[in-house]
């Protein structure tokens, strides 16, 4: 191998500049100049494309369908955030996929885009309280009304969705596993029930169960949510959201929404979601299996009153989990009740392999008290409401580290109680 098949770079101004090039003062030269391109550049990983702006030929260009192929200003697009993009549609069967700078940031396009005045929403309880607070704090002040039919009180969830249905209804949306009891509403039921209004639209929020394990598109529903921060990512370090349609038609005007709206991801965090998928399937697999053996364990654990794992058939919805994951792997996420409030912060005070800390998904156990914390009185500000969660209930997000260890940790916590 000789020094000639390592080329030094061209800078393309010069070339583009020629003779004139040197005539430049130096600050104009620092300015435009860049290494110009080889002719076949195809990285195995796409690169991270910071550039807010991009180049164009001529004037006319802008006026070609798509600006000529042409990428304008990194709000309307990227080529990391497309890639991104892609990837996700592909994995949800979607027609298209926009993501967005957080999860609630993709909750509120959806319901901005496809809500008026006067429209009525049927949405399950409980609820993730960043979702409930925008619905409750935000769009009722423009006249959205809201029935909340909770999963936890009903004997035939679908009924009860299709008597809460009026004229005036226009979505019906569902997390497919409750933030943070746990609960799983009947979706397969509440899908067969919107095909008979052809005018409704149906959101399933499924972070809880990422996009391996569930893709709501494939069963019925108009639009699939996720927090990408969480399964998506998968390492706790990007805040992210997407949206997947079923309907291109949908996706253009959630495109078109977001170009007036500014809630574009960057193509840094966008690297990071690549980044991320590219393990989820086995990250998720390992997950599922710790999760089912923590859920066991703390289902016959006498210190513990209430165990919700949608995989253990003492799960109140365990037929209706058992229908969307006929897989058998329901995920990383386990609710448990102590019986008090106080005995749940001493318990998760004391665990020293399992962190202290909100959120979910990561490659790290994370486990969190909800009434005091991601549902309570700072996300849920309505005093006249009943709390959605039990003061003893934990929330944990099982992790990658080895089960054995972590039903240890939990033991020595729980013998504290």
């Amino acid at each position: 191998m000789s020094s000639s098949d390592w080329p030094p770079g061209n800078n393309e101004a010069k070339e583009r500049f020629g003779d004139d090039f040197e005539k430049l003062h130096i600050d104009s030269r620092l300015s435009i100049g860049k290494a110009k391109q080889l002719a076949n550049v195809d990285p195995v990983v796409m690169p991270i494309y910071q550039s807010t702006t991009y180049r164009f030929k001529t004037v006319a260009q802008w006026d070609e369908p798509n600006h000529g192929s042409n990428y304008v200003y990194s709000r309307c697009g990227n080529p990391t955030v497309e890639n991104v993009e892609v990837v996700l549609a592909d994995l949800e069967g979607a027609a298209a996929t926009m993501v967005y700078n957080s999860g609630l940031a993709a909750v509120s396009a959806v319901l901005l885009e496809f809500l008026s005045a006067g429209d009525h929403v049927v949405c399950m309880k409980p609820l993730y309280s960043g979702t409930y607070s925008f619905m409750t704090e935000t769009l009722v002040r423009f006249g959205v009304d809201f029935t909340f039919v909770d999963v936890e009180k009903e004997q035939d969830y679908a009924v009860a969705v299709e008597k809460a249905i009026t004229a005036k209804t226009k979505l019906i949306y569902m997390e497919v596993i409750a933030n943070p009891s746990m609960a799983v509403p009947d979706i397969l039921g509440i899908i067969e029930l919107k095909k008979k209004r052809n005018d409704l639209k149906m959101v399933v929020d499924a972070t809880f169960a990422s996009p391996y394990l569930l893709q709501p598109l494939k069963i019925g529903a108009d639009f699939s949510l996720h927090s990408c921060s969480k399964y998506v990512g998968g390492h706790c370090d990007v805040i992210a959201g997407c949206v997947s349609c079923a309907s291109l038609q949908d996706w253009t005007r959630l495109k078109v929404q977001q170009l007036t709206t500014g809630s574009a991801l960057s193509p840094v965090d966008a690297a990071l979601l690549t980044r991320g998928l590219k393990t989820l399937a086995i990250r998720m697999d390992k997950i599922g299996q710790n999760a089912l053996a923590l859920a066991r364990h703390l289902d016959a654990h006498p210190k513990v009153s209430h165990s919700y794992y949608p995989g253990l058939p003492s799960h109140p919805q365990h037929k209706s989990a058992a229908k969307l994951f006929p897989h058998g792997n329901f995920s990383g996420m386990i609710g448990f009740d102590v019986g008090t409030e106080e005995k749940a912060i001493k318990l998760i005070e004391n665990l020293r392999l399992i962190t202290l800390a909100v959120s979910l998904g990561g490659t790290e156990s994370l486990i969190e008290h909800p009434f005091a914390m991601s549902h309570g009185k700072q996300l849920l500000r309505n005093e006249e409401e009943p709390p959605m969660v039990a003061p003893g209930l934990l929330r944990f997000s099982v992790g990658l580290e080895n089960a054995d260890d972590l039903i240890a940790d939990l033991d020595r916590a729980l013998a504290l109680i």
